[in-house]
């Protein structure tokens, strides 16, 4: 318990604690989390076999790392998550502003405190928390944020600018024996990545040209995307060759991991009925990022984050929920229609190519709903199976649906097509078998059938075998 430990100088001795650099205690704490079989990231999914291995092996090696990848891929959220291989708590000289170690002082406020009260120095314990911190790279940073500044008040209070005293720590220097974070590092201007190659080699600080060296004990992580993804900055290549390793990121291997990432993180606590989200719907979002993820009509150098199908799925279960609001119905179950709302949750989250013209993305997005529709529609069934309706929108006929209309309207409406309502209902319990009353069950017949319907005309559509088959369904 933090009563117990160790108040003063003397009690830290006396208890036998040892000096250890932090990235030597991350090393021991990892070794512990490998040996008890703990994930190093218990809620990042996907990166098991391929990205965790790479950051084991990076910090068993003591190494500074650089996180590599595009946008959306959990590389700030894995580096904050890292400060749980730290300590929960660690022994400081009472007030320092650097962190200082009881054993080892390193800045003049607190040699000068240990010299002076010598074991009867006091201690403080400060948590794991606030010994990770980080910085956005932005144009704007300075070399007095990251490292430091005379500070002219101390000056004006008395102090020579030749005293040690006058000098206000940056970030880095705070975060003495913890670890520090720079994201986006490609963003940070040539010169002020010139001013860490200390940092990261020798592992010292200057300060406005100050005869005053700070071996600093430091872990230094960061994030960027590719060198090439715009033309905002890039890594200077003496930096790089300081970190000591680079792990590469990615998006979900497969649809079934990308299904699973947006089931953790989209906000699906629907107070306004019982949400039931059928698989096929949920395939279909995760295939329009992966769609996205392959198109040449996107730069590819930007990527398609995960965030735009955890935003779309939100937003088509909003409007499902909008729908039993509006209906009164009981069961909140995703409707094929409601896809026609992922536009405004994709907006922005897609860059075109230069070749695109302005305004081209809605056309995009249109067009990528609609192949991820007949993908998800032949994984799960044949066309050939429903040419009785096929024949039927041939003959001329049609229905409308809408992402408005209740489920028993939407029942009412696909009687007339021949063998559709029995189809859609062997589907419905095919999927979602845990839907056993009658009200929840005509919602889900009333979704597997518009999927059925979107299906036969996305397919018809987009392989153009049948002339009728682009204006039979209304959507």
């Amino acid at each position: 318990m933090a009563t117990e430990r160790p108040r003063t100088l003397g009690e830290l001795r006396a208890s036998g604690y040892r000096m250890e650099s932090v990235k030597d205690e991350m090393r021991r704490n990892l070794i512990a989390t490998i040996q008890a079989g703990r994930p190093l990231f218990p809620d990042i999914l996907g990166y098991e076999e391929t990205v965790v291995p790479q950051i084991q092996n990076a910090i068993l090696s003591r190494h500074d790392i650089l996180f590599l990848g595009l946008r959306g891929q959990a590389k700030t959220r894995m580096l904050r998550q890292l400060v749980h291989l730290l300590d929960d708590a660690m022994p400081i000289i009472a007030g320092s502003e650097v962190n200082d170690h009881p054993y080892a002082p390193l800045s003049k406020e607190a040699r000068d405190r240990v010299a002076a009260h010598g074991d009867a120095t006091p201690i403080d314990w400060v948590g794991r928390d606030v010994r990770y911190q980080e910085k956005l790279a932005t144009p704007d940073v300075t070399i007095a944020d990251l490292i430091g500044e005379i500070d002219m008040i101390k000056h004006a209070e008395g102090r020579y600018l030749s005293n040690e005293l006058t000098m206000h720590f940056g970030l880095i220097p705070r975060t003495n024996r913890g670890i520090f974070c720079i994201n986006e590092l490609p963003d940070l201007s040539p010169k002020i990545q010139v001013g860490l190659f200390n940092v990261l080699e020798e592992r010292d600080v200057q300060i406005r040209g100050y005869p005053v060296r700070l071996t600093l004990d430091l872990c230094m992580v960061f994030s960027a995307n590719p060198e090439d993804y715009t033309n905002r900055g890039r890594i200077v290549t003496p930096l790089k060759d300081r970190i000591g390793s680079v792990v590469r990121t990615h998006y979900p291997l497969t649809r079934e991991l990308g299904i699973a990432i947006s089931d953790q993180n989209a906000w699906l606590d629907r107070t306004g009925g019982e949400l039931a989200i059928p698989i096929y719907v949920k395939e279909i979002i995760e295939e329009i990022s992966r769609l996205a993820r392959a198109s040449s009509h996107v730069n590819q150098q930007s990527g398609v984050s995960v965030r735009m199908s955890i935003a779309n799925l939100e937003n088509v279960v909003s409007n499902s929920e909008r729908r039993a609001l509006l209906c009164g119905e009981r069961w909140i179950v995703p409707r094929v229609s409601d896809l026609a709302h992922v536009a405004t949750s994709s907006r922005g989250k897609l860059e075109l190519t230069m070749s695109e013209d302005d305004g081209n993305e809605d056309k995009l997005i249109s067009r990528i709903v609609d192949e991820a529709v007949k993908n998800v529609f032949a994984q799960h069934l044949d066309a050939r199976e429903f040419r009785a309706a096929v024949g039927y929108f041939e003959s001329g006929n049609g229905i409308e649906m809408g992402d408005t209309l209740p489920a028993k309207e939407v029942l009412a409406r696909i009687e007339k097509v021949p063998h559709l309502r029995k189809r859609a209902d062997e589907f419905a319990r095919q999927v979602q078998p845990e839907l056993t009353d009658t009200d929840a069950r005509d919602i889900s017949i009333a979704a597997a059938a518009e999927f059925i319907l979107e299906g036969l005309h996305v397919h018809n559509k987009l392989n153009k075998s049948s002339k009728a088959g682009s204006t039979s369904y209304k959507r």
